[in-house]
């Protein structure tokens, strides 16, 4: 029986209904099939294109790069069900090892809920860590070439 997932990014949503390697996404646009490839890799497949990528999961947050580009996603199992507002602890740290290559903000910034506060580099992704609101940056614990690991705070708001 496929597990039925709920997947958010940027103000979308879909529905993911997981079965063995094979994922398809119900959202904007018409289905997407998503299946594994070797090495790691995923191939996202619509009646119109298909796209190679890869993804990276820590906790609920899933990074997804296709072309290039990197997507995050808030991984919700089963219904719908309303965000919390304590997730700075989650968005503020990093999902994996990986070395900070920018660090966008500096004690005293204003920052709104989404700026790209630090990327990371990771398995040849840059994983961007984001504002999980509105708010002043209060401290940096990090800086650019840094190796850090997860359950680290990165930055505090």
């Amino acid at each position: 029986m496929p597990k039925r997932l709920q997947l958010s990014s940027d103000g979308r949503e879909w529905t993911a209904e997981v079965a063995g390697d094979r994922i398809t996404l119900a959202g904007e646009g018409g289905p997407v099939v998503v299946r594994r490839e070797p090495g790691d890799r995923l191939r996202a497949e619509t009646a119109a294109w298909g796209h190679t990528g890869a993804a990276v999961q820590s906790g609920d947050v899933v990074w997804v790069t296709i072309d290039g580009e990197v997507f995050e996603f808030q991984v919700r199992q089963g219904a719908r069900r309303a965000r919390s507002g304590t997730a700075d602890q989650d968005a503020l740290t990093p999902p994996m090892s990986a070395t900070v290559v920018r660090v966008a903000v500096a004690v005293g910034d204003r920052v709104e809920n989404g700026d790209v506060l630090i990327a990371l580099e990771a398995m040849k992704m840059e994983l961007p860590i984001r504002a999980p609101r509105d708010g002043q940056v209060k401290a940096i614990h990090c800086r650019e070439g840094d190796l850090v690991q997860p359950g680290t705070v990165l930055i505090e708001i």
